[in-house]
């Protein structure tokens, strides 16, 4: 009978790496075993050599804001408040070495106006795997909660992944999608996450950041945006205060929100409300070469003005903001 026997010297655990040895066999696999068992522990110990070849959480990373300042400029087109807003309070928030609870942006405005897109960047620049870390969870309604019936299951579940995962990593970040589309309730299981407390059943949430991306508010957001270019007022000068307050009003009141009388609202536990105002069209034409830059395609201003010009704008007369944003550029450069 073959027994596996522990190389002297070699901890119990780091067996399990080791390929099975045999009792009696010839010393010199014993010494390339031990050795191999040696280096892994080494390479355990050695937290910066072992992070070098697997993904950690090193919840004091810095965050470099002039990194995170130039993605959103380059990047993100017609979106002044939104790359305010959230390079201050990412910014503020991984500066703050104790802070008194986890940061929690509300992202809001019509399809293609860069919800995701920004979501995506802010992620990259927490942890270096974006979207794909293991410390970075998104959440949409119509795959993860698609039932009505089933809210109360929901929220347990909800509550259960939020807490081994913060468990996990005290930097975790949690991205829910499509809030217009959530059953109103389920979120609100996270409530006790999101609020001032030292411990909650032992864990710190305070270093997390949960943000959450709706288009509801969008018609109140275009409303603003229109009436402001109506009066003259430049694009650059509507201001947060302009729009944040009508806007947690106008979510907290929609039915068709998931934030709609959400104990998150009426508990100001959501830090922003960030609108993302709809774009023109000279917008459209910078996501049309932001898309053929990233493809390695020299840019032909021709086909951007084509491109641009295929794509429908409101309102009738007008016509002066993008009524998909630049949702559809991508698949419009394929078909080119």
């Amino acid at each position: 009978m073959l027994l596996r026997a522990r190389p002297f010297g070699v901890p119990a655990a780091l067996c399990l790496l080791l390929p099975q040895v045999v009792v009696g066999f010839e010393p010199v696999s014993v010494y390339l075993a031990v050795g191999a068992a040696s280096a892994l522990t080494g390479l355990l110990l050695n937290k910066d050599l072992y992070c070098r070849f697997t993904e950690c959480c090193l919840e004091e990373r810095p965050l470099n804001a002039t990194a995170l300042r130039l993605d959103l400029e380059e990047k993100l087109f017609g979106q002044h408040l939104a790359t305010e807003v959230i390079l201050k309070a990412l910014t503020g928030f991984k500066n703050n070495k104790n802070p008194k609870k986890p940061l929690t942006l509300s992202l809001h405005g019509w399809a293609g106006t860069g919800k995701n897109y920004i979501s995506q960047i802010v992620a990259e620049n927490l942890h270096p795997k974006g979207l794909k870390s293991n410390f970075v969870h998104l959440f949409v309604p119509t795959l993860h909660f698609p039932h009505e019936h089933q809210i109360k299951q929901y929220q347990d579940q909800l509550q259960k992944w939020i807490r081994g995962n913060v468990s996990a990593c005290a930097s975790s970040v949690f991205i829910f999608d499509e809030m217009d589309k959530l059953y109103p309730g389920v979120i609100d299981a996270i409530k006790p996450f999101l609020d001032y407390y030292e411990l909650v059943d032992g864990v710190s949430y305070r270093k997390a950041i949960f943000i959450f991306l709706s288009n509801a508010g969008g018609d109140l957001i275009t409303k603003a945006t229109l009436d402001a270019w109506r009066a003259g007022k430049k694009r650059e000068d509507i201001q947060l205060k302009d729009l944040e307050a009508v806007l947690s009003l106008g979510v907290f009141n929609n039915k068709h929100s998931g934030l709609w009388r959400s104990g998150l609202i009426d508990r100001n536990l959501i830090d922003y409300f960030i609108p993302f105002l709809p774009l023109e069209y000279r917008h459209v034409k910078m996501c049309v070469r932001a898309e053929m830059r990233s493809r390695g395609t020299p840019i032909d201003e021709a086909m951007v003005t084509q491109v641009a010009d295929e794509m429908t704008f409101f309102p009738k007369d007008e016509k002066i903001y993008s009524d998909k944003g630049c949702k559809t550029v991508q698949a419009r450069l394929d078909f080119y």
